[in-house]
């Protein structure tokens, strides 16, 4: 008995020796490992899926894109094409026989295409300038290019020319006389994306649908025709512009117009709101335009409803005012009568049919984050990802039902992984409603108190929910050994409108009660979460709400603000998109100044006290970077521990892989160490 006690002591202090090997949870690495699953394309026969396949490639510090081709019944998935550069946005041609592409092997971006059935990939378009973005016309022979020039050139050509001619200009001034004169991290130049048709029995040359034109047509950046379409019998291009002149700084209005492919005759507007009109889709038989609509001008995360324009008459029909949930994509069924979609809903992202003519709606796949939905026979074929799944090729049959993975291009990376477990919880918010919200364990967790990572999401008319994201991954704190909270405050998408709306004027006011209270009912629900060990992080509005947080509770033991702003004020003075600050703040600060000293962070610096990590990209246009420097200034003078990460080379969004990787050791870092994890 005694040897025994002897060995079972000496078992004892040897276990106590080894030390404690935690889950292998996500990390930036496994992130940034996941290959990325884009832009999904069906054959005309519905029975192959193209789609374009991100690596990131840590040497160059980039993503790498590469076109894929995969069977609707996953049978078959093999590599199509092969480049050092970025093989994107593949297109099938109407005989099923090519898929098209663009890609910068050349030198410069062009359009390009390879047989499905094997060889080479060959050049088709030679134009002097970039191709942005294209669709090819029904009969197979002609392509719809977006490409930018400048306005007053009257061939590509011209276009050159003036390029040369700013190139050689000895002055480095930008001279401007209005607005916008910059947009996300960009500034404006003079040229604009205009849409051009190219037949291939003139390879080099292209005519201008847009002739003239002082803004962006389509007005989506390149690589996106979703605000541009083509009628089934090739002779009508719908296209989506900013309607408003002088006042696109200002104004959310975007209108619909039509043009004949020919290029003859003016282009006719087909849209009568004032608020965002866009992605214009012909039906199959070419007499109708659905089209996404917002009805309120000057507000960007207004309801989109579903319009159906006659093409003859040019009558406009709502078709889903008693639905309340946008229209995220449109995809017409092979007979005209329903339209696919996807919304925000509830903490997902499902995918709905509309029937067209009544407007019924029909819940086809809830959980998860599931979007661009195509038809493939009789299946629909979509992009689906959840908080424990990056995104894969998913499809399912018309009415929503027999769910199958198409794609398992990351299969063995997500086995790899031990996952925190998550569950959503709702609870009595702000204005007595109900308000949602997820919990995620640590991965792998077994027992004991864990420290809290509490996450706000940006917008703020967006969502945390069961997604699968490369910036703001759950995961990514769960890996790590946190408990993790992310609440759908008032303002929130997926809730209805109203619930969205309630936002506006009201900041730091319910969206702030609801942060709190949803977290002291998850603390008081899931009892492993240490409440005394708290840290919040949020980028965007949810840096605005770091701010915020930080002058009227001293509960977290540390904060992370992204990309925030510290004086609401000076923000709208800052800022490119004006209509933004105007809708949410209920006019201009010598208008109503009271709505933007109503909830300002910067009135509550005397408050603070909690460390604070601040960081800030040098490109960021929406949210200048001088708010960060405003708020790490603030910090350092009060004699707050705080830090200051600067990427002089990033927008809104931390982007490159190598800066992507500081970001997640440097937040984390912070997080462990006002937290005590080990």
């Amino acid at each position: 008995m005694k040897l025994a006690s002897v060995l079972v002591g000496a078992a004892l202090a040897l276990i106590a020796t080894v030390p404690r090997v935690e889950a292998k949870g996500l990390t930036v690495d496994d992130m940034l490992a996941m290959q990325r699953v884009a832009e999904p394309s069906v054959s005309p026969d519905g029975k192959w899926v193209a789609f374009s396949l991100r690596t990131t490639d840590m040497e160059a510090n980039r993503g790498r894109m590469d076109l894929w081709l995969a069977t609707v019944d996953g049978a078959t998935v093999k590599q199509l094409t092969t480049s050092p550069d970025n093989d994107t946005s593949p297109v099938w041609s109407p005989d099923g026989t090519y898929v098209y592409f663009l890609s910068s092997r050349s030198g410069s971006n062009q359009v390009w295409r390879i047989n499905v059935t094997g060889g080479e990939a060959e050049q088709v378009t030679k134009v002097p300038l970039d191709v942005g973005a294209f669709s090819i016309f029904p009969d197979g022979k002609k392509l719809l290019l977006a490409i930018d020039i400048w306005p007053k050139a009257k061939t590509l050509a011209d276009s050159v020319k003036l390029d040369a001619a700013a190139a050689a200009k000895k002055t480095s001034a930008q001279i401007y006389d209005s607005l916008l004169f910059r947009h996300w991290d960009q500034w404006e130049d003079g040229r604009y994306q205009h849409l051009f048709v190219w037949d291939a029995g003139k390879p080099a040359e292209a005519k201008d649908l847009t002739p003239g034109l002082e803004t962006d047509a389509p007005i989506h950046p390149f690589g996106d025709m979703s605000d541009v379409d083509i009628s089934p019998d090739g002779k009508t291009v719908a296209y989506v512009i900013r309607n408003a002149g002088k006042a696109n700084a200002y104004s959310t209005n975007t209108d619909v117009f039509l043009v004949s492919a020919d290029g003859k005759g003016k282009a006719t507007v087909v849209t009568t709101g004032k608020g965002y009109d866009q992605g214009p889709v012909f039906s199959p038989d070419g007499k109708s335009l659905a089209v996404r609509s917002m009805a309120r001008a000057g507000y960007e995360a207004d309801k989109e409803r579903l319009l159906i324009i006659d093409v003859k008459t040019k009558k406009e029909r709502v078709v889903t005012d008693a639905w309340d949930r946008s229209v995220s994509e449109i995809t017409w069924a092979p007979d005209g009568k329903t339209i696919y979609t996807s919304t925000d809903n509830v903490g997902n992202h499902s995918l709905f049919a509309i029937d067209v003519a009544s407007g019924k709606e029909k819940l086809l796949v809830d959980k998860g984050t599931n979007q661009n939905p195509l038809v493939a026979g009789n299946r629909l074929v979509f992009l689906r990802d959840t908080l424990k799944q990056p995104a894969e090729i998913f499809s399912a049959a018309l009415d929503g039902t027999d769910l199958k993975q198409v794609t398992r291009i990351n299969d063995a990376r997500v086995k790899a992984i031990t996952w925190g477990d998550y569950e959503q919880f709702s609870f009595k918010g702000a204005k007595g409603d109900t308000v949602y919200g997820y919990v995620m364990k640590p991965a792998g967790y077994k027992s004991g108190k864990v420290p809290v990572a509490f996450l706000v999401h940006g917008g703020p008319q967006g969502s945390f929910g069961d997604h699968f994201h490369y910036r703001w991954n759950a995961q990514a704190y769960a890996g790590r050994g946190y408990g993790a909270i992310f609440i759908d405050f008032h303002g929130s998408t997926g809730y209805g409108q109203a619930f969205t709306d309630a936002i506006r004027g009201d900041w730091g006011g319910a969206p702030y009660e609801d942060l709190m209270t949803g977290l002291d009912e998850a603390l008081k629900k899931y009892t492993w979460l240490d409440g005394s060990r708290l840290t919040a992080l949020g980028a965007s509005y949810g840096g605005y709400m770091i701010n915020w947080i930080h002058g009227h509770t001293d509960r977290f033991k540390a904060l992370v603000c992204h990309d925030g702003n510290l004086d609401e004020r000076l923000a709208y003075y800052d800022t490119e998109e004006l209509w933004f600050p105007e809708w949410e703040h209920q006019g201009t600060p010598w208008e109503n100044a009271d709505s933007y000293t109503k909830h300002n962070p910067i009135d509550y610096v005397k408050n603070w006290k909690t460390p604070t990590m601040v960081i800030h990209g040098g490109k960021d246009f929406r949210v200048v970077d001088t708010q960060g420097m405003s708020t790490f200034t603030a910090l350092q003078r009060k004699g707050i521990p705080s830090k200051f990460i600067h990427f002089p080379d990033e927008n809104h969004w931390v982007l490159k892989p190598h800066n992507s990787k500081v970001w997640h050791d440097e937040v984390l870092a912070w997080l462990d160490k006002y937290t005590g994890r080990k």
